[in-house]
């Protein structure tokens, strides 16, 4: 496995891509494979306890000879038959030590990372070809980031050995595509891999035919393509039309996944969620989780030279909450994005936004908790409303004591996402029994059954979404405050809920791996 992320090495993770790539392995393993998971070392990995230099490699890139050197990395929690490499470059940590992802600015978006990548790219295509890794029947990419070893494995006569194995290519959101002209930049295809003879057309965008679509790539050239929910694998089939119905479906690829669907390359396999015997230790009275918020805010606010807004509302309203816990809690965990969040910005049929209306449904004796950060403009707005709410309190960070706690003791888990591939918040929600209010969309769909374990609504067009988001949070109250017989069974049966990783990993083995089957014939776009 090569994947951007990989969450058994300490800092590994930023999203969900992290969490597959720590728990895929363990349970490939116990079905008797044995499974090597490469990283980039982002200036971290190679320098951590217990890692140990095994190789080194050379590639030709951007007109030069690159070196990087290969470590294995202990895990954590160490699993037999399963190992853990990274490859360590100096442009691996082009943005700083440590950080996955960069910033771009919005003229060149994409410009440092997808450099970055398709060096990494260049340094898996070696490693394997070389044997680094020992023998291997089938190499699995994650995301567009490791997509450009399927431009390599085709075009470069020097990577032919790679066309004998059988390459698996997992979309995890397609709405992050890579994309970079062929020509004419620093982050470009043609700097990348000078020389190399290639097909604009079997690389390209479809939209901008200068342009090289990692994403595309790793669609049309995979052997097997892999999206993680069913319902978001049929999402995908159809055209985006964002503008009129808030609809987010192929983003623009959806001809070449239709493609893949007919020639037999597409599954939809739901990602699953750890339920480990012993539920993880978390804070479990409403004092020590607001002890906890109050504590997280000042050592966010400590980390840089001047005080950010959000903390100091965050902490303006956490100073003014009760030590009684509030009469309903709301939750919400994960990215600040406009995927996630937009429906609580989108006007309803008052005019005001979904996030004030919810907090006026839940009322003064209520509260609602959202932590999280990500893209300025949703933080700001979140940070706003903070300010004109005292029953709402913004959190912009990320605490993995704070999340476990908020998955624990709230009473409903919002998730309004306008698209959703899988999913993991509302499976950990689901998972310590607090029933979830969601979007009708993606993994959400195939997780959250309405009525049953949670709440789902739907519209269409995001106008609709959130008048509907509204008023399915008032109905989940109005069932809570009079049918608490109802409630309290609904808590049960989302706790109850299991969406493991051992069905589906076998799926992996059976549609994804198929090691007896021909490598897929180099596709053509659509």
């Amino acid at each position: 496995m090569a994947a951007a992320e990989n969450d058994a090495l300490p800092g590994g993770k930023v999203g969900g891509i992290g969490d597959v790539v720590r728990d895929v392995p363990g349970y490939l393993a116990h079905l008797g494979c044995t499974v090597s998971v490469v990283t980039p070392s982002y200036g971290v990995f190679a320098g951590l306890p217990g890692a140990r230099r095994l190789a080194a490699v050379e590639v030709r890139f951007a007109g030069a000879r690159e070196r990087m050197a290969v470590h294995e990395i202990p895990a954590a929690a160490p699993v037999e038959r399963v190992r853990h490499f990274t490859l360590d470059h100096a442009l691996f940590a082009a943005c700083g030590r440590g950080h996955i992802y960069c910033e771009d600015p919005p003229e060149r978006p994409y410009a440092t990372d997808a450099s970055k990548f398709a060096l990494f790219c260049a340094g898996v295509a070696t490693a394997v070809n070389d044997g680094v890794f020992g023998a291997v029947d089938v190499l699995h990419l994650h995301d567009w980031h490791t997509a450009l070893v399927l431009a390599l494995r085709r075009y470069d006569a020097g990577y032919a050995a790679l066309r004998e194995l059988r390459c698996v290519f997992t979309v995890h959101n397609l709405a992050l595509q890579g994309v970079r002209p062929f020509a004419g930049d620093e982050s470009a295809f043609e700097r990348w891999y000078p020389g190399l003879r290639y097909s604009r057309t079997a690389l390209g965008d479809p939209r901008w035919p200068d342009c090289v679509n990692p994403m595309a790539v790793g669609i049309r050239h995979a052997d097997a393509v892999h999206v993680v929910s069913p319902s978001y694998a049929e999402e995908v089939l159809r055209p985006s039309t964002v503008e009129s119905t808030g609809f987010y479906g192929g983003e623009g690829l959806e001809a070449d996944l239709a493609k893949a669907q007919r020639e037999g390359r597409l599954f939809g396999i739901l990602n699953g969620c750890e339920y480990p015997a012993e539920p993880p230790p978390t804070l479990s009275t409403w004092p020590e989780l607001l002890g906890e918020m109050r504590a997280a805010v000042l050592r966010w606010s400590a980390e840089a030279p001047s005080l950010a807004s959000a903390h100091f509302v965050a902490h303006t309203r956490l100073a003014r909450l009760p030590t009684a816990r509030p009469e309903t809690l709301l939750t919400s965990v994960g990215r600040v994005a406009p995927q996630k969040l937009r429906l609580l910005r989108e006007p309803t049929d008052d005019g005001r936004p979904a996030l004030e209306r919810m907090l006026e449904t839940i009322g003064a004796q209520g509260a609602f908790v959202l932590l999280g950060g990500g893209d300025p403009d949703y933080e700001q707005f979140l940070t706003a409303v903070a300010a004109r709410y005292d029953n709402f309190i913004y959190l912009r960070g990320y605490s993995d004591t704070l999340a476990g706690a908020l998955y624990a003791q709230g009473d409903l888990f919002v998730m309004p996402s306008s698209f959703e591939p899988c999913g993991i918040s509302q499976m950990l929600a689901m998972r310590a029994g607090q029933p979830c209010l969601v979007h009708g969309v993606g993994g959400l769909r195939d997780t959250v059954d309405d009525g049953v374990t949670g709440f789902v609504f739907d519209g269409a067009d995001p106008a609709a979404q959130a008048d509907a988001l509204v008023a399915r949070l008032a109905a989940a109250l109005a069932l809570r405050a009079r049918h608490p017989k109802r409630w309290q069974t609904m808590r049960r049966r989302a706790a109850a809920q299991r969406f493991g990783w051992q069905r589906s990993v076998e799926a992996y083995l059976e549609h994804l791996y198929r090691t007896g089957s021909r490598p897929h014939a180099v596709a053509q776009p659509a």
